[in-house]
């Protein structure tokens, strides 16, 4: 199931990185950075709960209780990724990086990590797995 869930969540992160740069080359330059930003933030969450929703039989989760367990492991994951990322290879600073967690400005990144972490659980009991 880890070793599973693992795999799942670099599929994840291949289609974060492609919405991410089909904001910046597509949304950002013909709606706005804060528009392209709510659009690929709503698509992103789509599309990780469909992910989920795919592979829950695949990854075998055997509980409710597992699966808050894997989206844990997701979301941890991806805060991983996106501050070393941020920090080290886009040269972002502390306070760009936060932004995207600015709710008061718009910023509805919150949500995609809300959904990174109740995927694997929503995915379960809609396919009715436990």
């Amino acid at each position: 199931m880890i070793l599973r869930s693992l795999v799942a969540w670099c599929v994840l992160l291949v289609i974060a990185v492609l919405n991410g740069t089909a904001r910046v080359a597509l949304l950002n330059p013909r709606l706005g950075e804060r528009t392209g930003h709510l659009i690929s933030s709503l698509t992103l969450s789509l599309l990780i709960l469909l992910l989920a929703w795919f592979l829950a039989p695949w990854m075998g989760i055997p509980s409710a209780r597992a699966a808050l367990g894997v989206g844990g492991l997701w979301l941890l994951l991806t805060l991983a990724f996106e501050f070393r990322f941020g920090r080290f290879v886009a040269h972002k600073s502390w306070g760009d990086l936060l932004h995207d967690y600015d709710l008061a400005a718009g910023r509805i990144w919150v949500l995609v990590l809300l959904c990174t972490f109740l995927a694997p659980l929503l995915a379960g009991r809609l396919r009715k797995v436990w």
